[in-house]
């Protein structure tokens, strides 16, 4: 049997068949079972921030499985209370962190902060194709149709937008809604930015309300996009933010930190986690942050970022649409629904990229990707494009 058949034979049907078996990494390169090495362009869907096997980040999670992995929520480690006030440090406003595994905790943590801030009766409101996670919480405020219908009723009222229409937003919030839940851009719809101005103009219908305002920064934050979180390149004030992928470099966490008022809704028993801020994943954490700070991979993923998105806008392809996104989270937008064809392509020629919509190709490499691994692909481009179009 192949691994592909143990892979049918083991697993629930719940994901598809992975095109590869991957054996280890180095940087953006992994390679598979079989030896093949492949680019790695979007680690893991914007996880490995990194990329594979960082010497920091080895040092640290080996150096802290040695001391002491676990302990429970119960007492506390140095490395958690560190990775608590850096946050707070990188996010330049008053606050407090509660710590998880995952983004889709995360968001389930800032949805009981805005239960209990405003109780059961009022409304809330998310974006049309936004996605916050896939537990029953999260899924209620999750956009999409498709994943959402199966599972339905939720035990909430919550009411959907066009994203990135501020007059919308507007028209739907009330004195009645309790908050509004917004990705800075929308990842799992193909990393659509919100236009200029758009988080202002919630932060104004929130205030105008009393609504809080929670951005969903899970694949957006921790410098993917050129800042700490991509909130602060419109200089916007979150109620509650939270935080998952790239924070672990790959070792898991998640985060949710309450603003200013909403840092203290909750008490004493509210809410917990047997494994969240554990020392191992909070060493990662912090050596994920001290590398990209001391290494300067913020700029460094605006300058890389640039260079893919100018390289792809200067091809004349008929397959080809345009590219968006910012940084190192970005979009070729394709001109028809052949984005599993691309990706299959993009494999055969070393490159492991996501089909995140059927028209959209999602990049999200470590932020080490250097400007030569990003030449190799903008040069193997055009040929990946000319067999998806045959």
């Amino acid at each position: 049997m192949s691994w592909q058949d143990d892979f049918r034979a083991a697993f629930m049907p719940n994901r598809p068949l992975p095109p590869v078996m991957l054996a280890r990494g180095e940087g953006s390169t992994v390679w598979d079972v079989d030896g093949n090495a492949y680019l790695d362009l979007f680690a893991g869907i914007a996880v490995s921030a990194l990329g594979h096997a960082h010497p920091a980040l080895v040092e640290a999670v080996s150096g802290q499985i040695a001391k002491i992995a676990h302990v429970s929520p119960l007492l506390t480690t140095e490395p958690e209370v560190k990775l608590a006030t850096r946050l707070l440090e990188l996010l330049g406003l008053p606050g407090k962190v509660y710590f998880c595994n995952s983004g889709t905790e995360a968001n389930e943590a800032a949805f009981k902060m805005v239960r209990k801030h405003a109780g059961a009766s009022k409304y809330l409101v998310a974006t049309e194709n936004g996605f916050h996670g896939r537990t029953m919480g999260a899924l209620a405020l999750t956009g999409k149709q498709a994943i959402r219908t199966p599972f339905e009723p939720y035990g909430a009222d919550v009411r959907f937008v066009p994203y990135g229409d501020a007059e919308a937003l507007r028209a739907a919030v009330t004195s009645d809604c309790a908050a509004v839940f917004l990705e800075p851009a929308q990842g799992e719809a193909g990393v659509v930015p919100a236009p200029d101005g758009y988080l202002s103009a919630a932060r104004e219908v929130c205030d105008a309300t009393g609504a809080l305002l929670v951005l969903d920064e899970i694949q957006s934050g921790i410098g993917r996009t050129g800042t700490w979180f991509a909130h602060q390149h419109e200089g916007v004030r979150p109620d509650i933010i939270t935080l998952a992928k790239g924070l672990g470099g790959g070792v898991p966490i998640g985060a949710c930190i309450g603003v200013g008022e909403a840092a203290d809704i909750f008490a004493l028993g509210d809410h917990g986690c047997t494994f969240g801020g554990n020392p191992l994943s909070s060493s990662a954490a912090l050596a994920v942050l001290d590398t990209i700070d001391r290494d300067g991979l913020k700029e460094h993923a605006v300058k890389i970022g640039e260079q893919l998105s100018a390289g792809i806008e200067a091809l004349d392809h008929p397959m080809l649409a345009g590219v968006r996104g910012r940084g190192l989270w970005l979009a070729i937008v394709l001109a028809e629904p052949v984005a599993a064809a691309f990706r299959d392509a993009a494999q055969k020629a070393g490159f492991l990229v996501n089909n995140v919509q059927p028209d959209a190709i999602r990049l999200a490499p470590a932020l080490t990707l250097t400007a030569e691994e990003a030449q190799s692909f903008l040069d193997a481009l055009p040929a990946i494009l000319d067999e998806v179009a045959a």
